[in-house]
């Protein structure tokens, strides 16, 4: 079994995985090995590879994983073999989530060009073509936009985000709500479009916190993978435990 760990700026997910089946997985704030084994009993004691993908510091429980009899442990870092060619001229600062899910991408459609948007604290959005990637995008997202727009601005208030909302907004927190998720659902049409102009053939994926609600926006058919980084990051170390 396959232990996947996708630690990002404010929480950690953790999916358990048999071959290519996700078993389960979860979302926690707080992590050590003792609640690893709490939540995942008695499934560890199978869990014989497993893979971390972070955006900070690497916590002490990965050491704690090695030495609690798990063989095969893999930080995701731009040395770690991909199935695919990376194109990006500076893969030492490419997030690690990032690859995962264009990663996961290549693994659901292999071959394809694809545009594959991960919608976050950041919205990023990333080109595949083939057996090559190509690079991408990053922009703020939904909630950093809120939070950009409330800190600096002198007296508009913070809003609410991922409400119903009327636009044009005929109160602040519409015209706030409406400026900031139209904006950003514009942004996407258009990147799309653009995508799909220059390939015919092509497949648009969206993943992330906020893709739930963005999805059902976007004027173009897409495809809704909300597990992408975590498929990523297991078909990653399925395949560096074969290359090991």
């Amino acid at each position: 079994m396959n232990l996947v760990f996708d630690i990002g700026n404010t929480s950690t997910k953790i999916a358990l995985f048999d071959g290519e089946e996700k078993l389960t997985s979860i979302r926690t704030k707080v992590f050590s090995y003792e609640k690893l084994n709490e939540m995942f009993c008695p499934y560890l004691e199978k869990v014989n590879r497993a893979i971390l993908s972070t955006v900070r510091e690497i916590p002490e429980f990965v050491i704690d994983l090695a030495t609690h009899g798990i063989p095969f442990v893999h930080i995701l870092s731009h040395k770690t073999k991909l199935p695919f060619k990376n194109e990006y001229q500076t893969p030492e600062t490419l997030g690690s989530d990032r690859i995962a899910a264009v990663a996961g991408a290549y693994h659901l459609f292999p071959g394809r060009n694809i545009l594959v948007i991960d919608a976050g604290s950041a919205i990023t959005f990333d080109y595949l073509s083939g057996k090559s990637y190509k690079g991408g995008n990053i922009s703020p997202g939904l909630s950093m936009r809120f939070k950009a727009l409330h800190r600096f601005t002198g007296k508009l208030t913070l809003g609410a985000t991922l409400i119903k909302y009327s636009s044009p907004g005929k109160n602040t927190i519409d015209a706030i709500t409406a400026g900031v998720t139209d904006g950003l659902i514009f942004e996407i049409n258009e990147y799309i479009r653009i995508f799909q102009e220059k390939y015919m053939d092509s497949l648009v994926i969206i993943t992330g916190g906020d893709s739930g609600y963005l999805k059902d926006r976007i004027n173009y058919k897409i495809n809704y993978q909300p597990d992408l980084v975590l498929s990523g990051l297991n078909y990653i170390l399925e395949y560096n435990a074969k290359k090991a």
